[in-house]
């Protein structure tokens, strides 16, 4: 039996109960993962305190808690060719990450091998959250030379997009509390109090793109400037973005994409 931690009701966190499941055995193309880290995102609260949001990412009660998770293989299947017993992995499940032992599919993407530079409590935050920042990106079609907006530059997909970004070779300038800008600053980018007056702050900057983590204040911002829709992004999916502005997801992630992830945090190391 292993530990899992599980909801079988939508609601707050007092939802959520210990509970024992069977241990697994891996299928062919599957390999078994002794979990070590659990990495929360917003929308792991969203979906559970949301039962009209579950479908979307084909949840169904019991549903164990959580999608990110870093740890290491303890089994394999006969036909897993790429992966062996050992391997330090990382990546996102919709079946749930906070047990201590989970099956993966190697025939899906999800999985993936931990660099010897990255700890395991890093790499179980970077599924959800690196691949989302890469994707918005990609989808605001960011490209050297811009001056991107990122509005709530200073949380999780923010500091991930702050970074690849310049990654890309733009300049950034980033929405977020004045108590962040030592912080930001410290990424590379340049911080803007959110609120009120946002669009006056940043005439005379010259943006180029935007992407909003956060609400659609940077997008209706980035449109009194002047920037094209097909420029901008948002994770943001509900209500529907204005003038038609993209959505992204890590689900629509590619592996280009975490490969430009784990560079960044190369670059650092």
């Amino acid at each position: 039996m292993v530990k899992a931690l599980q909801y079988k009701r939508f609601g707050q966190p007092e939802v959520l109960e210990l509970v024992d499941l069977p241990s697994l055995e891996p299928k062919a193309n599957e390999v078994s993962i002794i979990v070590s880290h659990v990495g929360l995102n917003p929308m792991d609260w969203a979906i559970m305190g949301h039962p009209e949001v579950a479908p979307n990412f084909g949840v169904k009660l019991p549903q164990t808690f959580a999608y990110d998770f870093a740890g290491q293989i303890d089994q394999i299947g006969a036909e897993v060719t790429d992966f062996k017993v050992g391997d330090r992995v990382f990546g996102t499940t919709m079946k749930g990450a906070a047990t201590e032992q989970l099956i993966a599919s190697t025939k899906e993407p999800g999985l993936y091998h931990t660099p010897d530079f990255i700890e395991n409590d890093v790499a179980s935050t970077l599924a959800v959250a690196g691949l989302t920042a890469a994707v918005a990106l990609r989808k605001a079609h960011v490209k050297n030379g811009d001056t991107l907006l990122i509005g709530g530059a200073a949380a999780g997909v923010g500091i991930f997009a702050v970074q690849l970004a310049q990654l890309w070779g733009a300049k950034v300038i980033g929405t977020a509390s004045d108590s962040t800008a030592d912080f930001l600053k410290e990424l590379g980018a340049e911080q803007v109090a959110y609120g009120e007056g946002l669009t006056d702050r940043l005439k005379g900057k010259g943006i180029t793109a935007a992407i909003d983590l956060h609400s659609f204040e940077s997008l209706n911002t980035a449109l009194e400037l002047g920037v094209k829709a097909d420029k901008m992004s948002t994770v943001i999916m509900y209500p529907e973005p204005p003038a038609g502005v993209p959505t992204a997801t890590g689900g629509e992630a590619i592996p280009s994409d975490m490969e430009m992830v784990l560079t960044a945090i190369g670059s650092h190391n």
